[in-house]
């Protein structure tokens, strides 16, 4: 058994769902035609035992008293039997292999992609779509291929039991030959409906999953304006859609399942009757009576698996579908393939220069206008920046992101062991890590934490104050120590006096390092080398935090309202 995942999922199809299942299919094409083989041999086994079955019947007949060849074919029913479980057996052991294969290249793909995208993803597709597709995407998608198995092998057993039957009696094969397709033509019209019934439901689960989200986000600030069991009402009577919705799907469903039942059943009531008529009449043996009787049985299998099978193509072409929406976003931004040797950081469009190696401050009138000015430094948004003497939209993406880190308080804290949360390269030392908190003011967070650096956070940090998650969200980012630094409203939400303490460790800690600091803090202001006052979205004057003060009586305004208010 291969080893999963794969190395290197390979390039998807993301033009329609159906190339996308596609793409899967050829992607894993050894096993799958492999486990095909098997299924193949596995339904044979089967569909071969009720014409053993009827030769040993005529074998024992007052005519025919032939010993030998009924102990003849008892033996091929046991040899049957054996195939059948042997092939059994090595069919599953396939199926599973291609389920996980195809659901953990679909994981593979759209993490992948999700890296790929960064910011873009959550401006393009809400959260609970997201989640949606690790949740029951990649099973509808491994449904998909596992099928295939089965119902390949079933298209091949109708096939044969048609001709054994045609053989027999050409009324009968005819029966089965015509009888089988009006069942699937019957069957037919629940699968449009059932289509568009998974996929309302589908899109249903994704907003709820979207509006669960959000509300164990925000659920402090819920509770702290009693606004919790409005909320809470609100998701009960979506969760209450999502439960209509699926009992609409369910109903199609079970109409599935009882045409899957009904609809062989008449089949099978005709070929046998048919089949008891020709032998009254003496056209054909008691044994091939007992074999068309088994054949009618046996056919009930591979109809429904038939039905079976365009229900979870049906399904996988729903999550396909999500899946596909994904593979096709394309970044917000793209890279070049120049190169930089660093030094000035400068946006063309505000005139917001960031000098080498000093700390410089962004205090804007607007705060949004800051943040707007980071991403474009950043390059989380396009605009005309260059760094040093090379424009940097023409670096590539993964060299901008190593040598220039925006981290903003919308960063999310993970769950794990702390050291990993703040070391996420896996690359810092012990001394390292701790100067970093130290200059963030947190080392008091871990020595709380039960294990310190070793001790394990919990999902979004959730256990941590807002001040506490910023402190670290803070030392994450210094631990890191990328060539330049911009930082925005990094001590927003700690104390005066911890503020103050940050403002002078960070100062140190970044001494010689290009660092930018969106703040209109004056405690941080106070103690940066170099303040950029904007307004209107262009700098309007330039100089230290005091000269700043005694010159622009904008900049004052901006810097001490909150201290006012």
């Amino acid at each position: 058994m291969r080893s999963l995942p794969a190395a290197d999922p390979g390039v998807p199809d993301a033009r329609s769902p159906i190339g996308y299942l596609l793409w899967v299919a050829r992607m894993q094409r050894g096993p799958l035609l492999i486990g095909i083989g098997y299924a193949i041999l596995w339904w044979l086994a089967m569909a071969l035992v009720p014409a053993a079955i009827g030769n040993g019947i005529d074998a024992i007949t007052p005519k025919a008293k032939d010993l030998p060849a009924l102990v003849t074919w008892g033996a091929v029913v046991l040899a049957l039997g054996i195939i059948q479980a042997v092939m059994g057996v090595l069919r599953h052991r396939m199926a599973v292999y291609n389920w996980l294969s195809a659901a953990y290249r679909t994981v593979q793909v759209t993490a992948r992609q999700s890296t790929r995208l960064g910011a873009t993803l959550p401006k393009r597709m809400s959260t609970g779509e997201v989640v949606s597709v690790g949740n029951s995407d990649i099973a509808h998608i491994g449904n998909a291929m596992d099928i295939l198995l089965r119902g390949s092998g079933a298209v091949v057993a109708i096939a044969v039991v048609t001709v054994i039957l045609i053989g027999a009696s050409p009324q009968l094969g005819l029966m089965v030959l015509v009888g089988l397709p009006l069942v699937a033509v019957a069957v037919a019209p629940l699968l449009k409906p059932l289509h568009r019934r998974q996929n309302d439901h589908r899109d249903l689960q994704g907003d709820l999953a979207t509006r669960a989200a959000d509300i164990v986000t925000g659920l402090r600030v819920l509770r702290g304006i009693g606004g919790e069991r409005v909320f809470a009402d609100r998701y009960g009577a979506e969760s209450q859609r999502v439960r209509h919705a699926g009992v609409r799907v369910a109903s199609v469903e079970s109409m599935l399942e009882g045409a899957q039942i009904l609809l062989p059943g008449l089949l099978i009531a005709g070929v046998t009757w048919l089949g008891a008529t020709f032998a009254m009449r003496g056209e054909i043996t008691a044994g091939q009576l007992v074999a068309f009787y088994g054949y009618a049985v046996f056919l009930i299998a591979p109809v429904r698996t038939l039905t079976e099978a365009a229900d979870k193509l049906t399904k996988g072409h729903v999550a396909a579908r999500r899946v596909v929406r994904i593979l096709a976003l394309n970044p917000e931004v793209e890279g070049g393939t120049g190169r930089s040797e660093g030094g000035l950081l400068r946006d063309v469009t505000s005139g917001v220069a960031v000098r080498p190696g000093m700390l410089t401050a962004i205090a804007a009138a607007v705060p949004e206008e800051a943040v707007t000015i980071a991403d474009r430094l950043g390059r989380y948004s396009d605009g005309d920046v260059d760094f040093g003497d090379v424009a940097l939209d023409t670096l590539p993406i993964s060299e901008v992101r190593r040598r220039i880190l925006v981290a903003d308080n919308g960063a999310q804290l993970f769950a794990g062991v702390l050291r990993d949360e703040l070391d996420v390269t896996g690359r810092a030392s012990d001394e390292e890590i701790n100067s970093a908190l130290r200059a963030a003011c947190a080392t008091d967070i871990v020595e709380a934490l039960p294990g310190g650096l070793e001790g394990r956070v919990a999902e979004a940090g959730r256990e941590f104050s807002g001040g506490q998650q910023q402190r670290l969200r803070l030392a994450r980012a210094l631990t890191l120590d990328p060539e330049v630094l911009i930082l925005i409203e990094p001590t927003s939400a700690v104390d005066a006096h911890s503020e103050a303490r940050i403002a002078d460790r960070l100062a140190k800690a970044r001494a010689g390092k290009t660092t930018l600091v969106c703040t209109t803090s004056p405690l941080v202001l106070d103690r940066t080398d170099h303040v950029i006052y904007v307004e209107g979205g262009v700098v309007r004057a330039q100089g230290t935090h005091r000269e700043l003060l005694a010159a622009h009586p904008g900049y004052t305004a901006v810097v001490t309202r909150g201290e006012e208010s």
